[in-house]
Formats: structure tokens, sequence, C-alpha cells
């Protein structure tokens, strides 16, 4: 049985990506292939990763559905702002098992959405979003949130379990 994943703002093909959020690559190149080889150390076949938003500034089909096919595990899309160019059933045409434009509720706790929403310690909730990339205004986590934007997880998708250690950590801070 496989394990949840989750990642955000991966913008594969995106060259402006690298200057905007100084990533740490020379070419676009390099960067898809680095993401490339570091989710599939860590994600099986059985997996299911939660790409939260933002996924490919590809505007080809072909490259999508190859870079689809090059990433391991079932892969789940919420839609973000970069990935509005095609619908729901496009995507799934393509590879991801499904695919969502509004936020979804994950095992009835976490928001998943590409956006952060407003929550606050009254709320039953916790966010776990993309869309902020490294901007220093908003926390990698808090004790009812977590940012899964690939610049603060090291560019490769982590588990629930990271999740929760990172709200847990963010407690005691």
């Amino acid at each position: 049985m496989g394990k949840d994943y989750f990642i955000a703002d991966t913008h594969y093909g995106d060259e402006n990506i690298i200057r905007y959020e100084n990533r740490p690559f020379a070419s676009v190149q390099e960067m898809d292939t680095a993401m490339i080889t570091k989710w599939n150390q860590v994600i099986t076949d059985e997996d299911t990763v939660y790409v939260i938003g933002d996924f490919s500034a590809y505007h080809d089909e072909e490259k999508d559905r190859e870079l689809l096919k090059h990433l391991n595990g079932k892969k789940m899309l919420i839609i973000g702002n970069h990935d509005t160019h095609r619908t729901p059933a496009e995507w799934r045409a393509l590879g991801f098992m499904e695919c969502s434009p509004w936020p979804i509720v994950y095992q009835g706790f976490f928001l998943l959405s590409h956006e952060p929403l407003y929550i606050n310690s009254n709320m039953p909730y916790a966010n776990i979003y993309g869309h902020v990339h490294g901007n220093a205004s908003y926390k990698d986590a808090s004790p009812q949130s977590v940012c899964v934007s690939v610049e603060r997880i090291d560019y490769q998708p982590i588990t629930l379990d990271e999740v929760m250690r990172r709200i847990e950590g963010s407690k005691e801070a």
C-alpha cells in the first residue's frame, strides 16, 4: 500500500520561475531533470502525489503527457493559477488520475488549496497550500498550515507524516 505525498509550484518548463524564485538551476532542462529525479527517488508507483497547483508551464500536450509518464505514482492535481490553460478533463487525459479546480478536503481535516486559505485557531482544519513559493511573509508551517511550494521542501514531494512533523514543530517555535 502506497503513501500520500504533497508538492506545489513545480512550474516544469518555466524559465522565468528560475529567476523569480532564485531557484538553484542554470536552465529549464536542469530544473526539470533535477525535480523529476528527486520526485522519483521517493515516489513509487503505489504512491499518490497531490500536486497543489502550478504543475507545468508547457503549453504543449505531448510535453506534459511525457512529463507525467516520467513521474512515478498516481498524480492528483488541484489547479493553480498557472494551470488554467487546460480543463480538468484535459489534465486527466494527459495523465492525472483526478483534477480539481477547487480546494479539496483530505482525510476530513486538511484543506488542500493552491492559494493559502484563511484558517484561525477556532477552526477544526489545517491548510496544505502552495502559491507563495519562498515569500518570507508566509511561514513554512504554523499550527494549522503548511506550505509545500518546492522551494520550501527541497524540490521533492513530502509525506503526510512530514506535514504533521512541520505542524508540530511550528507549535514548539
